[in-house]
């Protein structure tokens, strides 16, 4: 069989860096790992093919020349999924869909021949036997959570690496923690299920093949939801290949904020080339955090914890969600000051909303406040909010247009990098793409830009002076302002 897979467009958000990626000429920030990983499971004897449509056009000869389309999709991609659907029925071409959007609203996709949902491990081998068969089902459902022992490699060959910012690897899915609006649990269960080292180890063996060398992101929403194990066994193997291998990686993860109370699992982490974590702060609000049961974030001083982690060599980017029904009018100018004090240069801050499956949904729907299905943007609610809508609109804008204002950001950004210790493995080396970037930021920054021309220099010069090993993330960061700017709501960014 002839298979096409399709990875459908983001639109241009925060998290795209789309304004960013210009500067070091890649086309996406991160490489569709779940479908690049439903590909491995596929029959040898199938002849693959992948189209990425944010970097690259899916063309109408793709889809005549497949006999099967697999698609896999978020929900903040649901709009370009519809289109190729829709193109694949036109052309008479069958599809088989999964991904996060389709397991949390199956019904809402009857258009589609064939769903997988949830897990591909236990899924796609029934859809396989079922299509050799000749009787496959309409829908493959939820049955039980995989281990994650037979999951195998990504195949990093179907795609041109260099069309990405970073690349991706998963050690483990699943969270131990019950926060109301998040949905990870429903799809992936409150166990932290985690692959073996030997798996880890021979994928990360697998992207050095290819030449690699940057930036890897561990997707796993929680990377420290099994501790024990992290610092007993992935670890340590990780510090010793990375030595072995001369350091070719640097690591970006997503964890809890308790892991601020965890000495050696930081020192593991730096160790072991992790300089980046997202953190889920959401709210400054006691109140808030407990309607939405982030236990974990209650009770504890949170700058302080953001400062710890950064003090150990590991920058940490954090969400923040505005429209509990807790939050009253001061929310706003706190969730500001936070920011800024703690240093968060990349803040991500939406407003809530409540996604299929998860508590805090089927809360808004027992209420009658349910207003649309979740759009995964995040820039405004579904459902009523407690707050007035335009008051909570206006905060969220008056949050975003604050914290990214040229003058507050660089100030935002000094204050990480005077705490900030990182681990050094090496002499750290640039690629012509980051040295090009220097010079175009200095145009774009330094000489075009309407506003913050000043702040830029003067965010530079202050690194070179005061803290010179930083000079690098002071430019990295001017840019990455700049696509924030661009990305801020009502237009008005330069």
């Amino acid at each position: 069989m002839n298979i096409l897979l399709v990875y459908p467009e983001y639109p241009v958000t925060f998290w795209s860096f789309k304004y960013a990626l210009k500067f070091i000429n890649k086309k996406a920030n991160l490489p569709p790992l779940g479908i690049l990983t439903v590909a491995a499971m596929l029959p040898d004897e199938w002849n693959l093919k992948l189209v990425d449509m944010n970097t690259k056009q899916l063309k109408d000869k793709d889809i005549h020349w497949a006999d099967l389309v697999f698609i896999s999709a978020m929900n903040i991609q649901n709009d370009s999924a519809r289109s190729v659907i829709q193109k694949c029925k036109d052309f008479g071409v069958k599809t088989a869909c999964g991904g996060p959007l389709f397991s949390t609203e199956p019904e809402n996709f009857d258009d589609v021949d064939y769903l997988i949902l949830y897990e591909g491990e236990i899924n796609i081998p029934k859809f396989i036997d079922d299509l050799e068969a000749g009787t496959p089902k309409h829908i493959y459902s939820f049955e039980d959570y995989p281990e994650l022992d037979q999951t195998p490699a990504p195949l990093w060959e179907l795609l041109d690496l260099n069309s990405y910012a970073m690349l991706s690897i998963q050690y483990s899915r699943g969270c131990p923690f019950h926060c109301d609006f998040c949905n990870v649990v429903s799809l992936f269960g409150h166990s932290c299920r985690t692959k073996s080292v030997d798996q880890i180890l021979f994928e990360l063996e697998k992207i050095h093949d290819t030449g690699w060398r940057g930036s890897i992101f561990f997707v796993d929403d929680n990377f420290i939801g099994n501790k024990k194990k992290l610092k007993a066994e992935l670890l340590p193997a990780i510090i010793n290949w990375m030595k072995d291998k001369e350091y070719p990686f640097t690591f970006f993860t997503e964890a809890s904020i308790n892991l601020a109370d965890d000495e050696e699992l930081m020192n593991l982490m730096a160790a072991a080339g992790f300089d980046n974590v997202f953190v889920g702060i959401e709210s400054v609000d006691e109140d808030s955090l407990a309607e939405c049961k982030k236990v974990q974030n209650m009770k504890r001083d949170l700058v302080g914890c953001v400062k710890k982690i950064q003090q150990h060599g590991m920058q940490v980017q954090g969400g923040f969600i505005l429209g509990f029904d807790s939050d009253k009018p001061s929310v706003f100018s706190k969730m500001i000051s936070f920011i800024q004090d703690s240093g968060i240069v990349t803040a991500m801050v939406v407003i809530l909303n409540a996604p299929r499956g998860t508590e805090l949904f089927e809360r808004m729907k027992r209420e009658g406040r349910l207003l649309k299905d979740f759009s995964g943007a995040n820039t405004d609610a579904n459902f009523v909010t407690k707050m007035n809508l335009g008051d909570l609109r206006d905060g969220y804008h008056k949050v975003l247009h604050s914290i990214y204002s040229p003058k507050n950001y660089c100030e935002r950004v000094k204050t990480f990098l005077e705490n900030y210790r990182p681990e050094i493995h090496g002499r750290r080396k640039y690629s012509r793409a980051y040295i090009g970037a220097f010079f175009k930021a200095c145009f774009m920054l330094g000489i075009v830009a309407k506003e913050g021309r000043r702040d830029y220099w003067k965010l530079l010069r202050w690194s070179i002076r005061e803290k010179r090993g930083t000079f690098p993330l002071a430019v990295i960061f001017s840019v990455y302002g700049y696509h924030f700017r661009k990305c801020l709501p009502e237009g008005i960014a330069e």
